[in-house]
């Protein structure tokens, strides 16, 4: 039996990585899933991966003008939200030193003021008994030397989660966060120089982690289906890691 039957759900970022295998996993469960990304040719093969049950909306959550017209599209076709999973984000790697102010901006930007809006602008939409799921990072908990503002600007959406969770406990909307550990995605394999860099990074990474491998997106899709399903209905305001135990070295 379908989890999540007749629910309706928007994945930010879900054309690629942790959102797509998010997406699929919402999908395979019954979800009707909207999704969006900067990319539109990522878009059209994420949509022939998901199936038949998804609208793409191509744009940037540092963008307001794009979240609204996400929200208008959503309206317009389903009139509400049941699963909303805050998963667009970006990293560029800079230590302080080296760090600029269009490097912060960025960052801030996307991760945390792209994130704040993407959930308020879905305020009118949410359906009571909804689920909110955001996306962190152990970086925001765990100092890493080239990740200062992206760590930053993560535990920022880590502070939101606890509000909202006490801002809509009176339409038991709940609110909770996931934090990934080492993924192997895009956006891992793009912080390194060469192929052989990026091998050598994720073998001393799988070797350090307490359960001996990097995660896959569906690891942490799986995290985000649990709190976005109906299993973890007395579960809000928290953050699960989903980092094979880095966390705890």
């Amino acid at each position: 039996m379908q989890k999540l039957a007749n629910k309706v759900a928007v994945v930010t970022g879900g054309s690629t990585g942790i959102g797509l295998a998010t997406a699929k996993r919402l999908a395979s469960e019954g979800a009707y899933v909207f999704i969006t990304g900067r990319r539109q040719a990522e878009l059209d093969k994420a949509k022939a991966a998901i199936g038949p049950d998804v609208t793409m909306v191509q744009g940037d959550i540092s963008t307001l003008e794009d979240l609204e017209r996400l929200y208008k599209t959503v309206s317009s076709q389903k009139g509400g939200i049941d699963i909303l999973v805050a998963n667009a984000g970006m990293v560029e790697i800079s230590d302080t030193a080296n760090a600029t102010p269009e490097h912060f901006d960025k960052t801030f930007d996307t991760n945390a003021r792209g994130t704040f809006f993407t959930v308020q602008k879905a305020f009118p939409l949410l359906n009571d008994n909804a689920a909110i799921v955001v996306v962190s990072t152990v970086a925001a908990q765990k100092g890493f030397p080239s990740n200062v503002a992206y760590g930053a600007s993560k535990a920022a959406v880590r502070s939101y989660v606890r509000a909202w969770a006490a801002e809509l406990k009176g339409r038991n909307i709940r609110a909770n966060a996931v934090s990934p550990g080492i993924i192997d995605t895009t956006i891992l394999n793009a912080q390194f120089k060469t192929p052989e860099e990026v091998e050598g990074v994720k073998s001393y990474l799988a070797s350090i982690t307490p359960l001996g491998r990097i995660g896959k997106p569906e690891d942490v899709a799986n995290a985000i289906f649990f709190l976005a399903s109906p299993e973890s209905s007395y579960i809000t305001g928290v953050d699960i890691p989903v980092d094979g135990g880095f966390l705890d070295l």
